[in-house]
């Protein structure tokens, strides 16, 4: 007898091929019949007038401490994710000396906005080494699975203490003992190794992650592990590749994409880079793009990973980010609660007070009310949201369209829903004011679908609805420019993602796959605008967006997620390196 039958759905088989209606069973959570299943089951699902997909795989996640107490790695979890990378752009737990856990805690909360106080009060610390760390997740109870890098920060710290912190250049014993620790790492069972080389990412002291200067001799050190060992990815955020802000060496990302290249040709194995669209250098990502093809002929495996919508900061009452924080008046009443707040906001005197000249030079982010090239990329969110917006819709056209002050025309905004409208500040991936160039990268090899940072920017950023806006936007709804097919969509977040990390079991419907799967009402999938939520260990906040849509999310086999809320299924398991069928 099967465990579970999925009757009757259309079935997206995570490959590209066009879908086809059929049944699916599966027993001891691998898929065992995929057609006109007529056996029995201890359960089943009608998936009538439903798509069946493979479960979604995340590559680019920062769960590292979440996984430890959240099984489903909320939101990711409300947006079909069943595969969850973490350990990414050089930042993690692991290894960690005790006397090193507050460095780190402060390091990815300067780089990645993950409160500290949930960090402090999360994390059990029950590890030193990274095989540990991997006990460690392997102990904890997942609904959904988990593959980690071994991340250079932590590495760096541990070996070389206050000088790796620092940036000080690594002596050639330094290197040999990090390349150890990492091959300890993925012989553990680490998916490969990260590292982040943007001035955009710092600790909480301002100072840049450990590494973010690495001479060649270390990166090639390090990387040389993963070639003896013939396992193991690369993956960095790099300077320039990342959109370094203020940042004035546009051709940064070109120069490093060079090592890259010689790099992976050295090892023989894949190096993966983070690439977003910046306003300096719009056209970029086709150079980069196109290195990546030529450096096959090379031998290099080079991959960039994009997302294929703005990278967005979220501004408003709910957020970190808000255009009045340089106005005393609102200075004022900025930590009342919200309901409190927007009452004193909707007071007239309250509102001029606030509009009028008073100015603090020492809150920098209100600045832009001031400044004609950021209020044309600022946009009214909505709910449902809308991450495509025309130039139209800009806080700038709207301003001059009704003859308004562009900063009363954002204050009349964000007071909508009772302060729980957002603002969409277009920081990266929005040079062409659409999302056309993304369109070329979905349909491109060389490049995969990524970025989301789930689990990380709960203040000002919320993109780990990657998944869902991948079939929402992309696949139906998309007004503005060419679509890509539901079949196109699913395989760019499934079979493509995993076979980039060597994860060949999952990400195809087919038997002997893992039986991991979405059931979706896909005319009915939609996405909810960000909420701010207070519910991390010691109360901390971050940002969270919901789903509608999704009737079930299968993980080995089991339900974990069913009409949005979770189930008491614990079928995750910690993935201890690639993966075959």
């Amino acid at each position: 007898m099967n465990d579970l039958v999925i009757r009757g759905g259309k079935i997206v088989d995570g490959t590209g091929k066009e879908s086809f209606n059929g049944d699916i069973a599966m027993k001891d959570g691998v898929i065992t019949e995929v057609g006109q299943v007529s056996g029995e089951a201890r359960e089943e699902i009608n998936a009538d007038g439903r798509l069946v997909t493979p479960g979604f795989v995340d590559i680019h996640t920062h769960y590292d401490a979440q996984a430890t107490w959240d099984p489903h790695l909320l939101p990711s979890g409300w947006h079909g994710v069943t595969t969850a990378v973490v350990g990414n752009c050089g930042v993690g737990f692991a290894p960690a000396r005790p006397d090193q856990h507050q460095m780190l805690i402060e390091l990815m909360e300067g780089v990645e906005d993950i409160p500290g106080a949930a960090l402090s009060e999360g994390i059990k610390w029950d590890w030193e080494t990274f095989p540990q760390f991997l006990e460690a997740l392997e102990r904890s109870p997942l609904a959904v699975d988990v593959g980690t890098h071994v991340p250079h920060g932590p590495v760096r710290t541990y070996v070389m203490g206050e000088r790796g912190a620092r940036n000080e250049a690594a002596t050639a014993q330094d290197i040999s003992e990090m390349a150890t620790i990492v091959k300890q790492g993925i012989q553990a069972g680490a998916l490969g190794f990260s590292t982040s080389r943007t001035m955009g990412h710092k600790a909480l002291d301002g100072e840049p992650v450990p590494g973010t200067f690495a001479a060649e001799d270390e990166l090639f050190g390090i990387g040389r592990t993963l070639g003896e060992l013939g396992q193991g990815v690369f993956e960095l955020a790099g300077a320039g590749a990342a959109g370094d802000v203020g940042g004035d060496d546009i051709d940064s990302a070109l120069k490093e994409i060079e090592w890259m290249e010689r790099l992976s040709a050295e090892i023989n194995r894949p190096v993966s880079f983070a690439m977003l669209q910046f306003d300096s250098a719009p056209n970029q990502w086709r150079e980069l793009v196109e290195i990546c093809h030529t450096s096959q002929e090379k031998g290099a495996d080079v991959m960039a990973q994009f997302a294929p919508r703005p990278f967005g900061i979220l501004t408003g009452h709910q957020t970190e980010a808000n255009q009045f924080l340089n106005r005393p008046a609102y200075i004022e009443i900025k930590d009342l609660p919200l309901a409190e707040r927007v009452k004193r906001l909707k007071d007239a005197d309250v509102r001029a007070r606030i509009l009028g000249p008073e100015r603090d030079d020492s809150e920098g982010f209100g600045s832009m009310l001031d400044n004609e090239f950021m209020l044309k990329k600022i946009f009214p969110l909505g709910d449902p949201p809308d991450y495509e917006p025309g130039p139209e819709q800009s806080i700038w056209a709207i301003a001059k369209r009704e003859g308004k002050k562009a900063d009363e025309v954002l204050y009349d905004y964000m007071l909508q829903d009772e302060g729980k409208e957002l603002l969409l500040l277009t920081f990266f991936n929005y040079s062409d004011g659409n999302l056309d160039p993304f369109h070329e990268l979905l349909n491109d090899d060389r490049a995969v679908v990524s970025l989301g940072d789930g689990g990380a920017h709960c203040g000002v950023i919320c993109d780990a609805s990657l998944q869902t806006f991948m079939l929402t936007h992309w696949a139906r709804d998309r007004k503005r420019g060419p679509t890509v097919s539901v079949e196109h969509a699913v395989h760019s977040m499934t079979q493509d993602t995993a076979r980039v990390y060597g994860l060949l079991d999952r990400g195809v419907i087919a038997p002997g796959y893992k039986a991991d799967f979405n059931v979706i009402d896909f005319d009915n999938l939609s996405l909810r605008r960000p909420e701010m939520a207070y519910d991390l260990p010691a109360g901390a906040r971050r940002l969270l967006q919901k789903s509608r849509g999704y009737d079930a999310t299968i993980v080995s086999g089991e339900v974990v997620m069913r009409d949005g809320e979770a189930t008491s299924a614990r079928p995750g398991r910690l993935i201890r390196g690639a993966q075959s069928v």
